[in-house]
């Protein structure tokens, strides 16, 4: 059967059914790849390196003569890897799958792909290449940022609990883009602790963009709406592709006005758990903003574990910080306030599916 070349979005919807590939020296998986890709790399970084300066000195053909020596001893391994991959994409058990399709893809759909596809083809499998490889994927990454998305947005000081309410309206199948959740990270500087380490920006932009492709998908989007959280455009090292955040300046919020005390409660709870030193690590990233007198009142505070009346000092910078942003936004985008009090996650719930305003 003849390996056969496909565009971004044809291979994004084979994807929804067969195991994608990324042939790329690790390295370059390590950076940024297609989310959900399975790695199987026909040269390693050293390799690559080698028949990348050859081809810049001595020309294509040289380089491909070096890569059959880097590919021929490689090849049983690469079909037994391969077949590992396709039965742990289609098998919970011990059960075996008859050979069907792989997706592959390199940098540009050149020689790598092309490769690995002659292999898998000589051993009975469908292959699918990805026309211009990762680098058409990532062209198409970066223009579903400027796709118009009929974004709602979530907003409330910090501690409001505005991401444990995005989850409650994705458990009730309703769109929704946790912006924090895809970006390891809680947005302020102590939204590491307790996060897995960040991905890089490449990969944060690829994961966000699937999964806006994946919910413009979904009948009646634009009806439906998508939700996210009201965030600042710096997520910890990350930041939000600057098309979608002009989206999101225009969308409407939804305001939780939970009260002080309360949200203060659920900080101690979410934060007081982690070392001292990492606490006052976090405190002292954001000294020069907080300014010395709330800094060493904060520390102070800390060093004689009163983390009430610290994180009641961060918590007032946070809410002057969201003050200052809410007043800069347009004020023609609509900003519809909930006060909360002690209204169940439930209630909440119900409040933002009933009186949203329809996407038009």
């Amino acid at each position: 059967m003849p390996v056969k070349t496909v565009s971004v979005e044809h291979f994004l919807a084979l994807a929804r059914q067969y195991p994608v590939v990324d042939v790329r020296s690790p390295a370059e998986f390590s950076h940024a790849h297609f989310p959900g890709a399975y790695h199987l790399p026909l040269f390693t970084d050293e390799e690559r390196a080698i028949v990348g300066t050859l081809y810049h000195h001595q020309g294509r053909e040289a380089a491909i003569r070096k890569g059959l020596d880097f590919f021929g001893p490689k090849m049983r391994a690469l079909t037994e890897q391969a077949e590992l991959i396709w039965q742990k994409h289609h098998t919970s058990g011990e059960e075996k799958v008859e050979k069907g399709s792989f997706l592959l893809y390199c940098w540009r759909g050149g020689m790598r792909s092309r490769a690995i596809a002659w292999l898998l083809d000589l051993m009975g499998y469908e292959v699918y290449l990805l026309q211009g490889g990762y680098k058409a994927f990532r062209q198409a990454v970066l223009h579903s940022f400027s796709i118009p998305l009929p974004l709602l947005l979530l907003g409330g000081y910090t501690g409001s609990g505005k991401t444990r309410i995005l989850h409650r309206l994705r458990d009730q199948h309703i769109p929704v883009i946790c912006l924090e959740e895809l970006a390891h990270h809680r947005g302020s500087a102590f939204g590491d602790l307790g996060m897995p380490l960040q991905p890089s920006q490449e990969m944060f932009e690829n994961l966000l963009a699937m999964e806006i492709h994946r919910l413009l998908q979904l009948p009646d989007i634009q009806e439906k709406g998508i939700w996210t959280e009201d965030e600042s455009q710096r997520i910890g090292d990350l930041v939000i592709p600057n098309a979608l955040w002009e989206q999101m300046r225009k969308a409407p919020v939804y305001f939780l006005e939970v009260p002080f005390e309360k949200r203060l409660q659920q900080i101690v709870a979410e934060y007081g758990q982690y070392d001292i030193g990492l606490i006052e690590a976090a405190i002292l990233r954001i000294s020069k903003r907080l300014g010395g007198v709330a800094t060493r009142q904060a520390l102070d505070y800390l060093h004689a574990r009163k983390i009430p009346d610290c994180f009641a000092i961060l918590l007032q910078y946070y809410d002057k910080l969201y003050q200052k942003s809410l007043h800069q936004r347009d004020s023609r985008v609509p900003v519809h306030h909930f006060p909360v009090h002690d209204a169940a996650d439930e209630e909440i719930v119900c409040w933002l599916k009933q009186t949203r305003i329809p996407v038009s």
